[in-house]
């Protein structure tokens, strides 16, 4: 494959940092950013066919935790899919019975129609094995709920059409088409008396996850393979809804937002040499543009990219002396999951950072002087390294470890204070946090109320310092007073099993009975 131009310097602490000044956001930039994500939101709302679809959910409540029932969902969003069974107890506590299936490549690339039929199969193999409750609809028929992680652009509760795919899927004949009718199609053809009678998206699962536990919430947002956010909006606000029921009726709904879109005409990102070599490269070039910052299918991509031109820099070698494996030629051979690796080795078993100094300018990089402790962390990266790179232990050094946790950290750090970003716009549009004023001082506000956020995906939950980097963002631009209201909760259950997507059956709870209905004051009896 076409690789990123090598790097090319008499000095080898300039190139270092000119990367890492490509790769600093200053708190301006990220007011500037904050900024122009409000101007698409804008955008995105007024008129359809815009990058950030702004798509509305038709969702006019969000549930309290009092609602009950027993119901079936189906998840497709990555490298599995799920069908799950869910109980909610109507206390804001729920259990779940799932199986996941693996999605291969050639499901993701192929027909749309042989996707579909393999997720009917999923359907029927579940209920075959797993399923543990009886049905209780009135009707032989079971109902299911679809959150399906993928832009869709929703026109009712049951039905939304596929706008693009996201996350490495391209399969043919599935854009422009309805998302439910594919999936009910292939129910059909196989004879299965399941019908789906409700479609979320993934991210406003989480939201709709996170108020259910939490009796309240404003936003929902993924930070893992993908990335994306839902809120809650008043519907006035939606202008492209204008003459609509909806519209007349008012109050508030929950709008997709598609914010992986972000910035796709690449005004405002900060784009360095690395990031344009992987959109290049990518099967989607020029297109989900913020989701290529920020998202776990990208960012070991990005840093493969550093370190490789490192490798690659003339007239000297920068990097593991100039050698390579197949693990860095190969493209996306860099999981950002042993990124994940990395940054826990520095930190070591006590996830602790203090005491911690950084390691020395490269160029003057002397192992034999090294502090105790940034030696230990180093040998743990190196190792690390070694483990997951597929080099033998006497082509990695200390140095190499440096490199690799400072470029790694780098791309990283950008990554969640643009999360920092996205979660603060749409605290800003919906009134609940202000710019700084141009003496650099926020509003003071006696609201001490909590404002929820559901946040699901593996970088958030797992990425050692990301959510406390994304607060540093969110402090910066709305100030530390809004910043310690917001309260992240994963959208998890209480055994770590992800809940997000079971949550879209408060939906199943009445769409088929309360088609009219808010779900924050149907009654929870009609689901019973």
């Amino acid at each position: 494959m076409p690789a990123i131009h090598a790097l090319s310097t008499q000095e080898p602490q300039t190139l270092f940092d000119d990367i890492d000044r490509s790769f600093q956001l200053s708190s301006q930039d990220l007011v500037e950013l904050t900024k122009a994500f409000l101007h698409e939101i804008s955008l995105g709302l007024s008129s359809y066919g815009q990058p950030m679809a702004m798509i509305p959910t038709f969702v006019t409540g969000v549930p309290d935790g009092t609602e009950t029932g027993t119901f079936l969902a189906l998840d497709l969003g990555g490298t599995n899919l799920r069908v799950c069974e869910v109980v909610l107890n109507g206390d804001k506590t729920f259990s779940l019975r799932q199986q996941k299936y693996k999605v291969s490549e050639s499901l993701k690339t192929g027909e749309a129609t042989v996707l579909f039929d393999y997720l009917a199969d999923s359907v029927d193999a579940f209920l075959t094995t797993h399923a543990a409750s009886a049905y209780s609809h009135g009707s032989d028929v079971v109902h299911l709920g679809l959150t399906f992680s993928f832009p869709v652009e929703q026109t009712a509760l049951d039905a939304g059409t596929i706008l693009t795919w996201t996350k490495g899927f391209s399969a043919k004949n599935a854009i422009g088409h309805d998302v439910v009718k594919l999936l009910q199609d292939a129910f059909d053809r196989k004879h299965m008396h399941v019908k789906c009678v409700a479609l979320v998206n993934d991210t406003v699962g989480a939201l709709l996850s996170r108020a259910y536990t939490a009796g309240g919430c404003v936003l929902g947002a993924i930070f893992g393979t993908g990335t994306n956010g839902a809120y809650v909006e008043e519907v006035a606000k939606i202008t492209k809804l204008a003459n609509s029921p909806a519209a007349a009726k008012g109050g508030h709904m929950v709008v997709n937002t598609e914010w992986g879109a972000f910035n796709n005409c690449r005004s405002h990102l900060p784009f360095t040499p690395f990031d344009n070599a992987l959109d290049r490269l990518s099967i989607n070039p020029s297109y989900q543009a913020f989701e290529k910052f920020i998202s776990g299918m990208y960012l070991g991509e990005i840093t493969r990219n550093i370190l490789i031109s490192l490798i690659d820099a003339s007239p000297t070698p920068l990097l593991f002396g100039g050698k390579s494996t197949p693990v860095l030629n190969k493209h996306y051979g860099l999981d950002t999951s042993v990124m994940s690796h990395i940054e826990e080795a520095w930190e070591g078993p006590n996830r602790s950072l203090s005491g911690d100094q950084p390691a020395p300018e490269f160029a003057k990089f002397d192992a034999a002087t090294l502090p105790s402790n940034i030696s230990k962390k180093l040998e743990r990266i190196r190792l690390v390294a070694v483990s997951h790179f597929g080099f033998k232990d006497s082509e990695v050094t200390l140095k190499d470890a440096a490199i690799v946790r400072w470029a790694c950290s780098l791309v990283a750090r950008r990554a969640a204070l643009l999360s920092g970003v996205a979660v603060a716009t749409i605290l800003l549009q919906t009134g609940r946090g202000s710019f700084a004023d141009k003496d650099g001082k926020f509003l003071r506000c006696s609201d001490t109320a909590k404002i929820g956020v559901g946040v699901d995906g593996s970088l958030i939950e797992h990425y050692p310092n990301y959510e406390r980097t994304l607060r540093e963002s969110l402090c910066s631009l709305v100030g530390e007073d809004v910043e310690k209201r917001v309260d992240l909760g994963m959208a998890k259950d209480g055994s770590g099993v992800g809940g997000k997507q079971s949550i879209c059956i408060v939906r199943i709870i009445y769409s088929p009975f309360r088609r009219s209905g808010s779900m924050c004051t149907a009654s929870p009896e009609t689901a019973k």
